[in-house]
């Protein structure tokens, strides 16, 4: 790592509008993987630069980790004993400093990249939110916009687990099925702002039907939004469907932060 790069990496963290965490290392002794003042940064699924590698990075990653999905804004210090706790042939010891670089605007998870979720990425990449577009037909996302985190996932229902609490959830993948499951690992996080999914009435009484059967209470169900998006933006065609879609989520956002303000 060259000098001062990590402060070009957390500007462009910034401008993306990822949140992410500074881990320095403050102090040491005896022998470490690097001296003081070194730094990584981490956020949700990428990290940048090293601090030695090893079950000390590992588990620093993995605390980073949870205080991003925690939403923790303080900065936290914690002592390593590389060979008593960590069990690496070092054996020094080492103080890692924490800080969370929260991002405080929208987490938007839209699942799916067909034509109504291209149009709906393209409206909400133009409002302060942070955007993350899973799908698993990699060619789709080719074109995401530019600052729209994209994941190409086998398994989009397993990376609904890796996202911050308080995140807004859309689904509108190609598979019935699919959404069912993205759905259900939706509702058993309990911790979201907002989650709609795309279809009819009749859908909704068929995913209701059967999320009851997988022990959900009426409560539960009650807070997923299906149809999507607010029923007086009416039209079929992707732009329009998208546009109340994203009416939706804004209106949802502004009673939050109204709330928040005490509004």
């Amino acid at each position: 790592m060259q000098p001062y790069e990590w402060i070009e990496t957390l500007h462009q963290l910034r401008a993306q509008q990822r949140g992410c965490v500074l881990i320095t290392v403050l102090n040491e002794h005896g022998s470490v993987p690097r001296d003081r003042g070194s730094k990584m940064i981490v956020t949700a699924d990428q990290q940048f630069f090293t601090i030695g590698g090893g079950h000390l990075e590992f588990q620093c990653v993995e605390m980073a980790r949870a205080m991003l999905t925690q939403r923790r804004e303080l900065p936290h210090c914690e002592q390593f004993s590389l060979g008593a706790r960590l069990g690496q042939c070092c054996g020094g010891a080492t103080t890692i400093l924490f800080e969370p670089l929260p991002v405080n605007q929208p987490q938007i998870a839209v699942f799916g990249a067909g034509h109504v979720g291209q149009a709906l990425i393209r409206l909400l990449n133009t409002l302060p939110c942070h955007i993350q577009w899973i799908d698993e037909r990699a060619a789709l996302l080719a074109n995401a916009p530019e600052g729209v985190a994209v994941c190409h996932s086998d398994d989009p229902a397993a990376y609904v687990a890796r996202l911050p609490a308080d995140s807004y959830f859309v689904v509108m993948t190609h598979h019935h099925p699919l959404d069912l499951a993205i759905c259900e690992a939706i509702l058993r996080r309990d911790d979201y702002r907002y989650a709609g999914v795309i279809g009819s009435q009749t859908k909704r009484q068929r995913f209701e039907y059967r999320l009851s059967g997988k022990g959900f209470s009426p409560q539960q169900l009650a807070r997923l939004r299906c149809p999507i998006g607010l029923p007086e933006v009416k039209g079929k065609l992707p732009a329009e469907i998208a546009v109340a879609v994203a009416a939706e989520i804004i209106a949802v956002y502004q009673r939050t932060a109204n709330a928040g303000m005490g509004g």
